[in-house]
Formats: C-alpha cells, sequence, structure tokens
C-alpha cells in the first residue's frame, strides 16, 4: 500500500545567480496523489528546474514547498532524509555509475530505506523484467544503449516503491514501444496512489495527463 503524499509549491521563485534573471517566479500548484501531473514549457523554461526544486535538490530563493502537508525546512541532512523516505527520481541523462552492474545500479534506489538486500534483489530484476532489460542485469551502463539506461533509472527510482515519482523526459531517448511501455507504467504507478510528476515537451503525452502544468502561463 502506498502511503499517498500531495506536493505542493506556493510562491516559487528561484534564479542560478543573484543578478540573473529568475527561473521561475511566484509557480503555485498542487500536485495530488493518483494523478499524472504534466509540466511543460518552452525549452530552458524551468521545467527540470522545478523538478529539482521539488525534489530537493535545490532550494528556492523564496516560496514553500509542501510535501505531505508540511513545508520543507532544516539542514541539507533533513532534506535528504525526506527526499529518501518519499521520492524517486528519474533524471534525463539516467545518471547511472558507470561502475557499478545495471542491477547494482538499479538496487541502490533502495540502499537508504532498510530494505534487505535479497529483497532488493528481487524486487530490482523484477521491475527490470517489466521493463524489457532483465538480460542487461549483469552489464555496466556503458554496455547499454541511451534508451536502456533511461529504463534502468525509472527501475531505481520504482525500486523502493516511493509515494512521489519526480520524471524529467522519462520518454525523451526511447523509441516508440519502449516509450509507451515507460509510459503506461508511471500511470500504473499513478492509479497505486502516487504524486507523478513529468516534466515533458511531447504535448500528446502532456495532454493524455490527469493534469497540467504550463510554465509558459506562469512566466
Amino acid at each position: 500500500m502506498i502511503e499517498q503524499t500531495p506536493v505542493e509549491v506556493r510562491g516559487l521563485t528561484f534564479r542560478y545567480r543573484r543578478r540573473q534573471a529568475p527561473t521561475l517566479t511566484d509557480v503555485q500548484h498542487a500536485f495530488e496523489p493518483g494523478c499524472v501531473t504534466a509540466i511543460t514549457g518552452p525549452s530552458g523554461g524551468g521545467k527540470s528546474t522545478l523538478l529539482y526544486l521539488i525534489g530537493l535538490l535545490l532550494a528556492p530563493e523564496s516560496g514553500a514547498i509542501v510535501v505531505g502537508g508540511a513545508a520543507v525546512v532544516g539542514s541539507d541532512r533533513e532534506r535528504s532524509r525526506i527526499r529518501s523516505r518519499t521520492m524517486g527520481f528519474v533524471f534525463q541523462d539516467a545518471m547511472l555509475d558507470p561502475s557499478r552492474t545495471v542491477l547494482a545500479n538499479v538496487m541502490e534506489g533502495a540502499v537508504y530505506t532498510g530494505m534487505a538486500a535479497d529483497i532488493r534483489a528481487s524486487r530490482s530484476r523484477a521491475l527490470l523484467d517489466e521493463l524489457g532489460i532483465a538480460h542487461r542485469a549483469d552489464h555496466r551502463p556503458g554496455e547499454i544503449s541511451g534508451g536502456q539506461a533511461q529504463r534502468v533509472a525509472l527501475c531505481r527510482a520504482l525500486v523502493k516503491s516511493p509515494p512521489v515519482i519526480l520524471a524529467d523526459e522519462p520518454t525523451g531517448n526511447l523509441d516508440p514501444d519502449a516509450a509507451d511501455l515507460v509510459w503506461r507504467l508511471l500511470v500504473a504507478q499513478a492509479r497505486a496512489g502516487c504524486t507523478v510528476i513529468v516534466a515533458t515537451h511531447d504535448r500528446g503525452r502532456a495532454l493524455a495527463c490527469d493534469r497540467h502544468l504550463d510554465l509558459a502561463m506562469t512566466s
């Protein structure tokens, strides 16, 4: 049973450098459990930045990020604890450890949850099988394609059954069949109660989502 965890951003403003124009200004949105929410907008418009803020990898200049009804405050350690406990992140470039096998990369997603190693391994193998890449479990990231790496990254995000899933262009490097498979899995996670937030430039995918946040309308 997935613990339902709503996420909200309130008046979020962020800039990378003090004298730069803000990348995001006064963004407000409530992301609900059980829904896939698409974040869209122009290239460079802040889609990935917003995911990084929600994922507590960046801190806003102003505004609040609310996870499970509580505003996130405190040290980097506390933010890391919240992220590890509640969030699975699929980065746009996969960000796999090249020195470890595909299986080890997936298992890493649940290292800090207290999940027993044998359960982590069996769940990781099941996810790799579901996404059609179980035969690559003992390979290293440099020995698989970019599309396969993206699927491995999704497995890593899902292995701990997080209540919040953040995905940055999760189908961008995939062929149509693999993209459909990944999308169905994300939708299934939402239907199971997850809060699924996807940054995408794919208008068709965005229109198929339950909710939609267009950053072009917030600037």
